[in-house]
C-alpha cells in the first residue's frame, strides 16, 4: 500500500504551475500493524475499482473514501464548455478578463494561502476524503487542510441578509436516488472559481451532485448561479477517482512559500 503526497501550487505572473510531486511513500513508514481493506479485489489481488458502488445499510450509496480529482479543472472550471457556455455579467467579463491574462495574479486566494472556496477546492492538486455520517457529510482537503460539512437533516437555510458570509458556504444536502445533491449559499464574494479567475459574489448558489457509479469512479456536476456575475447558470461535470490505498498528507501553505515576498 501507497500514499500518494501532492506538492504544493506554484503561480507566478497568473499561469498556474502545477508541481504535483507523486512522491510515493509506503505505509509502513507512518504505521504498524495496518489492517488490510475490505473492498472487492481481482483474482491477481489489485482492487476491483470497476465492481458495484458500497451501500449504507439504509441502502444509499457509500461515497466514502479518498477521491483524487483529474488536472486541469483547478485552472479552468468550464474546460469541458463551449466558451460561450459561461456568460458574464460586463463588470464581471472584465475581471477575468485582467485575472486571466495575468495582471491581478497576486491577488488569488491561493497566492495568499487563503481558502479556495466551494467549488474549486474540490479540483485542488491533491486528494480529499469524504466522511459520512448520520445526518452529515464531511468533506477533508489535504489542500491546505481545508475541511467543509453539508447537513442531511432537513435544516434550512435563514434569509441572506441574516447569513455571516464564508469562503466555504453553508451546506445542506438531501438523496435525489443514488445520487447526493448538496445546495451551498452563504458565500462572501471573495473565492475565485478556479485559477483563471472566474469571479464570484455573495449571491453565489453552489449545486454540486455527487453519483457514485461504480468502486472507484464517482461523477461531481457543479451548477454555478450566481446573478450578480453571471446572466444565467452554468453546469460542469467532472469525474474523480478513488484512491484505495492512499492517505491524506498534511499540507501547510505557507511552509517555505517565497514566491509572493519575492524571496529565492
Amino acid at each position: 500500500m501507497q500514499i500518494q503526497v501532492n506538492a504544493k501550487q506554484l503561480l507566478r505572473g497568473g499561469v498556474v504551475v502545477c508541481a504535483v510531486c507523486l512522491i510515493t511513500i509506503p505505509l509502513s513508514a507512518q504505521w504498524k500493524n495496518v489492517p488490510p481493506s475490505n473492498i472487492p479485489r481481482t483474482a491477481d489481488g489489485k482492487p476491483n475499482l470497476s465492481a458495484p458502488a458500497p451501500r449504507l445499510p439504509d441502502g444509499k450509496p457509500d461515497l466514502s473514501g479518498v477521491w483524487n480529482p483529474p488536472g486541469g479543472y483547478i485552472r479552468n472550471l468550464a474546460a469541458n464548455l463551449k466558451p460561450d457556455e459561461v456568460q458574464f455579467q460586463p463588470w464581471a467579463k472584465t475581471v477575468y478578463d485582467e485575472r486571466a491574462a495575468g495582471l491581478r495574479w497576486k491577488e488569488d486566494p491561493d497566492a495568499n494561502c487563503l481558502p479556495q472556496g466551494v467549488p474549486k477546492v474540490l479540483f485542488a492538486p491533491a486528494p480529499w476524503r469524504i466522511v459520512q455520517a448520520p445526518g452529515q457529510i464531511f468533506f477533508v482537503h489535504e489542500a491546505f487542510n481545508l475541511w467543509w460539512q453539508a447537513f442531511l437533516d432537513g435544516r434550512e437555510f435563514v434569509p441572506s441578509e441574516d447569513v455571516t458570509p464564508t469562503w466555504h458556504g453553508y451546506s445542506t444536502g438531501k438523496w435525489e436516488g443514488d445520487t447526493l445533491v448538496i445546495d451551498s449559499r452563504g458565500f462572501n464574494g471573495k473565492v475565485w472559481l478556479d485559477q483563471l479567475g472566474k469571479p464570484s459574489t455573495d449571491a453565489l448558489h453552489v449545486t454540486t451532485r455527487f453519483r457514485r457509479k461504480d468502486l472507484g469512479n464517482m461523477d461531481i456536476q457543479i451548477t454555478i448561479d450566481d446573478p450578480k456575475a453571471y446572466t444565467k447558470p452554468w453546469t460542469v461535470t467532472v469525474p474523480v477517482k478513488l484512491m484505495p490505498n492512499a492517505e491524506l498528507m498534511e499540507f501547510i501553505c505557507l511552509e517555505n512559500e517565497k514566491d509572493t515576498r519575492g524571496t529565492k
